[in-house]
């Protein structure tokens, strides 16, 4: 019985860890070289690297104004949690970094159209700078499917 006992218990403890391991997640396309990961998934949990509003694939921003760049970057993390497997709608909280906190209403317009019905929590802040030059910069930690 105790052996039977001690086998649960192992096992137990092995789908635990299985469940925890860490996965990278990097898309085609994405960046390499960097010393980041796109997107890591531990569990059924997604953590996503801040997301600028650059063309997918290069290092050139889509727009040069707080909507375009916002619009850009949401769509860079919807590809992202896509590509893990998950969706906007799992989102669980994101952080949104802007250069300029003035920018924050026409952010929040545009972030808003992401996420239309019960969106995740969020904070914003705002800093000196980004990575080239980008005007925003959304982070975001999901649910996996």
């Amino acid at each position: 019985m105790k052996a039977v006992s001690l086998l649960v218990l192992v096992l137990a403890v092995a789908a635990r860890a299985a469940a925890q391991q860490r996965q990278v997640i990097q898309p085609p396309g994405t960046a390499v070289g960097l010393p980041f990961s796109p997107a890591v998934r531990v569990g059924n949990m997604l953590y996503l690297s801040g997301q600028i509003g650059n063309r997918p694939g290069t290092r050139e921003l889509a727009d040069t104004g707080i909507a375009g760049q916002t619009r850009q970057a949401l769509e860079n993390v919807k590809a992202l949690l896509t590509s893990a497997g998950s969706s906007l709608e799992r989102a669980v909280k994101c952080t949104v970094f802007l250069v300029d906190i003035k920018d924050y209403a026409t952010m929040n317009e545009v972030y808003a159209t992401y996420f239309p019905k019960e969106p995740p929590a969020r904070s914003t802040v705002a800093g000196s700078g980004l990575a080239l030059g980008a005007r925003v910069e959304i982070e975001c930690i999901a649910t996996a499917g």
